[in-house]
């Protein structure tokens, strides 16, 4: 059954493709709609934070009382996406691992090109820290350019000496805004979602004039020694694939504890289909429990 279901999701995807390189607005408006109509259970729960001034969702199940917080990051290149459009996966995240979910609307681009979505994730876990939530209470996760920008964030961390979290979970993560990836051009008539002329043209949107090999925007180039426990997920039929290996491969080299999770056949950020196909679910069951073995570990 999961390849018959790999080869619908396949077809679906093609028949409806999302082309980036349209109109912001419209774009924005467009993916938006289609979020809201992604159905989510009745004991999902969401409530508006701020942490000053960047905006942020709590997303937990009816029911659940957790210390345990997961900073979440959404995707879209970095000039699309919202809180309220991780619902659906980071509410599936959130049950399987019994702990809430704020996810945060960092600025996006190009009204606010880098630094400042990294500004805005720095300010939301600082806005945890402040409550009294322990580091080892909370892990980031994030997809696609939000998985690029919670190593990112990590990075950031480092260099001011403050205390990491627990660990994070990177599904398909946007981590080389170079994109000089050999899969890139290899995945390009698997990948059913992304073109690399399309994300050429929103790269700029979100480096403006800065260097796009600066670790701080494509992490595969940093120093990742000192990051805690990461699990990269990413499927084999994207143009991000080889983000994801040299991500895990640095990381590797740098002495950090790290799960490079390759799932054959299914494209970007699989998980979020996870309601039809099994190895989305699979691979969130994965999520959870490494989440939950490295939780409540002491960080640095």
């Amino acid at each position: 059954m999961s390849e018959e279901q790999k080869a619908s999701l396949d077809a679906t995807l093609r028949q409806r493709p999302f082309d980036l390189s349209g109109d912001l607005t419209a774009l924005r408006a467009g993916f938006d709609e289609v979020m809201r109509h992604i159905p989510v259970a009745d004991d999902v729960e969401k409530t508006r934070i701020d942490f000053g001034g960047v905006g942020a969702l709590e997303i937990s199940i009816r029911g659940t009382n957790s210390s345990r917080v997961i900073l979440y990051f959404h995707g879209g290149v970095y000039v699309i996406g919202s809180a309220d459009a991780t619902v659906p996966l980071a509410s599936d995240l959130a049950r399987r691992f019994n702990a809430k979910v704020v996810s945060v609307d960092y600025r996006l681009a190009p009204e606010d090109p880098y630094p400042a979505a990294l500004e805005d994730a720095k300010a939301a876990y600082e806005g945890l820290l402040s409550q009294g939530i322990l580091p080892r209470n909370i892990a980031f996760a994030g997809e696609s350019a939000g998985a690029g920008l919670a190593i990112a964030l990590l990075l950031t961390l480092k260099s001011a000496a403050m205390s990491m979290p627990s660990s994070a979970f990177l599904m398909s993560p946007y981590a080389d805004l170079t994109l000089s990836g050999k899969s890139i051009v290899d995945k390009r008539d698997l990948d059913p979602l992304f073109t690399e002329e399309v994300l050429r043209i929103r790269v700029s949107d979100y480096v403006a004039r800065a260097d796009r090999s600066n670790p701080l925007i494509s992490p595969i180039y940093g120093d990742l020694s000192g990051l805690p426990p990461l699990l990269v997920q990413v499927g084999s039929h994207e143009l991000l694939l080889s983000d994801a290996i040299r991500l895990a491969e640095r990381a590797a080299e740098d002495d950090v504890a790290v799960i490079l999770d390759v799932t054959p056949g299914v494209p970007h950020v699989f998980q979020g289909y996870a309601a039809f196909l099994d190895e989305g679910d699979a691979a969130l069951n994965r999520a959870a429990e490494f989440l939950a073995l490295h939780f409540s570990r002491p960080s640095n």
